[in-house]
């Protein structure tokens, strides 16, 4: 079940999409809200998408969108297309134009299920970074570090630098295999070579283990 939110201020375009949404059955509804500072940080954390809404009180859909860390998929819903060009640079997932029919509505939420899915293959993932999706094996990622508002992802092959935190990114990897051992590392246990007493080593690279995860380390591997 995919769990999504509408940011909208029109009370009548929030029935219709809780209309389309109750028909839907892989859709939930968890929150509707009219601003986007009514939102609990919390929320934004656990939702799959938003239905976003161009014309807002003190933000409009794109500024608020753009305030946020870590964004979850959007699917725009306006009666402007002047918009479309610009929402798009900002990844969002489908721009509908109002009103829209439940079968405009099922083609967009259609494209945010594919996209999860692809999200959860068990092989590969993929991350969008600077205007460009890439295929990432997740075996192939060493460790994921965090960079200010950015996280690092480290691959065997190249560093990728994508907006994000560290706690979104354990709710996309298997934690079985991938662990925090820093306030700023998640590691690839699969990878590891060696642990030592405040570090371990994920093939070449030495990565501290922070004081607060030392008992977690230690109780998976002795």
């Amino acid at each position: 079940m995919l769990k999504c939110m509408i940011l909208e201020d029109e009370k009548n375009a929030q029935s219709i999409l809780l209309h389309y949404i109750e028909k839907t059955n892989f859709i939930s509804c968890i929150g509707v809200y009219e601003s986007g500072l009514d939102i609990p940080q919390e929320r934004l954390e656990i939702v799959d998408f938003m239905f976003l809404d161009m014309e807002l009180p003190e933000l409009n859909g794109l500024t608020f969108l753009k305030t946020l860390t870590n964004p979850p998929k959007v699917i725009i819903t306006t009666a402007y297309p002047d918009f479309a060009i610009e929402a798009f640079e900002q990844a969002v997932v489908d721009y509908m134009i109002k009103p829209f029919s439940y079968v405009r509505f099922l083609t967009a939420v259609n494209r945010i299920r594919t996209t999860k899915l692809l999200l959860d293959d068990t092989e590969y993932i993929f991350i969008y970074a600077d205007k460009v999706t890439h295929k990432v094996k997740r075996n192939d990622i060493l460790y994921i570090k965090s960079e200010l508002d950015y996280v690092a992802i480290v691959t065997l092959e190249e560093k990728i630098l994508t907006l994000g935190s560290l706690s979104s990114w354990l709710k996309k990897l298997d934690t079985s295999i991938f662990i925090q051992i820093h306030r700023s590392y998640i590691v690839n246990t699969n990878r590891l070579k060696k642990i030592k007493s405040n570090v371990v080593l994920v093939e070449t690279v030495e990565i501290p283990i922070g004081s607060t995860y030392k008992s977690i380390v230690k109780k998976r591997y002795t």
